[in-house]
């Protein structure tokens, strides 16, 4: 199991609007290209000065799958984000095997 964790900060005044744009739309429309099984979003309890963040985590069967999803999907879900909101958050992508 290959999981794809994608690292948000955000700015604290659009960070709800954020979190509803991730769960109503963003989230489903990763899961729904067929190349992740489930997803979960995250908000880490450390809070830094200039951010709130979060972490969004989709988890594929494999790499073979996530690679899929980098070619095929993420170019046009990341303009899509960026139209909505560019300058206001920073985004960091780490991927990782589940070891069980």
């Amino acid at each position: 199991m290959i999981l794809y964790n994608v690292t948000t900060s955000i700015e604290p005044r659009i960070a709800d609007e954020w979190v509803a744009y991730m769960r109503e739309h963003h989230m489903a429309e990763v899961v729904g290209t067929g190349c992740f099984i489930k997803s979960s979003l995250l908000r880490l309890l450390n809070e830094e000065d200039n951010g709130i963040t979060y972490a969004a985590q989709y988890f594929a069967v494999s790499l073979e799958q996530l690679e899929a999803y980098q070619e095929h999907f993420a170019p046009a879900l990341r303009e899509e984000m960026d139209r909505k909101f560019k300058g206001n958050y920073v985004s960091f992508r780490t991927v990782l095997e589940v070891v069980e």
